[in-house]
């Protein structure tokens, strides 16, 4: 797939989710997926290495919440992978700080590649588990939204993800079909963490039978100091 057509298919499915993708922002998006397919051949970061489904279910997919970002000045990616959803916003949000993280190093040195190939400023690249990263006093309590697609239980998720965000900010889940179970099991995490279900999106994919669901949490009160716990034990005992 050459530029030009990369161009037309990531414009032609942004606007059926009311996103609009400049041509700058399609070359950058064009590289990132380039030198994904190129460093997959030797480190492991994608089972998606078809130039289409990269296109819909990478990118496409994650700038659908790219609305719940409007006005933010700070992003934390938790788990992000290969840099999903949190590289495709920040190529949409050049204005706003960006950190991804993930707790596999050979992942954070491919997304070091990526920020310095497209130029990118503002943005951090972090290495270590979510359990360690939110005790950290340089992280906890200071992101307008932490987002996070795939990673783990709602139950599991926001024991990773509320330490981070500011009171009054948001958690954005993303998650796929069938989650109604995991958000019957997440009362008593709200709870104890200080959160509440600020909304619950549906959608499918353009032209595809691909369902995702976004769970909006908001942080209403400080996270307690004694979480996340330590490294293993929310996804061993989640708070249920």
């Amino acid at each position: 797939m050459d530029k030009e057509m990369f161009f037309t298919e990531i414009t032609k499915n942004a606007e059926i989710i009311n996103e609009h993708i400049t041509q700058k922002q399609s070359n950058d998006l064009f590289k990132y997926m380039k030198l994904l397919i190129e460093w997959n051949n030797k480190i492991n970061l994608t089972a998606i290495t078809d130039e289409n489904e990269i296109i819909l279910k990478h990118f496409i997919d994650s700038i659908t919440i790219n609305k719940y970002l409007k006005g933010k000045k700070n992003v934390l990616d938790i788990g992000t992978g290969a840099g999903f959803p949190g590289m495709p916003l920040k190529i949409l949000n050049t204005d706003i700080n960006f950190t991804l993280a993930d707790s596999l190093n050979k992942r954070i040195i491919f997304l070091e590649e990526v920020c310095k190939e497209l130029n990118l400023k503002n943005i951090s690249c972090i290495h270590g588990r979510a359990e360690e990263l939110g005790n950290n006093e340089k992280y906890r309590e200071k992101y307008d939204v932490v987002t996070s697609r795939a990673v783990a239980k709602l139950n599991v998720l926001l024991e990773y993800m509320l330490p981070f965000v500011k009171v009054g900010g948001e958690c954005i889940c993303m998650k796929g079909p069938n989650v109604k179970e995991e958000i019957d099991e997440i009362n008593s995490a709200l709870k104890v963490l200080g959160g509440r279900i600020k909304k619950i999106e549906n959608m499918v994919l353009p032209n595809s039978d691909n369902e995702r669901n976004i769970i909006v949490i908001e942080k209403t009160a400080h996270t307690p100091s004694k979480y996340p716990r330590k490294a293993g034990i929310p996804s061993k005992q989640p708070l249920i």
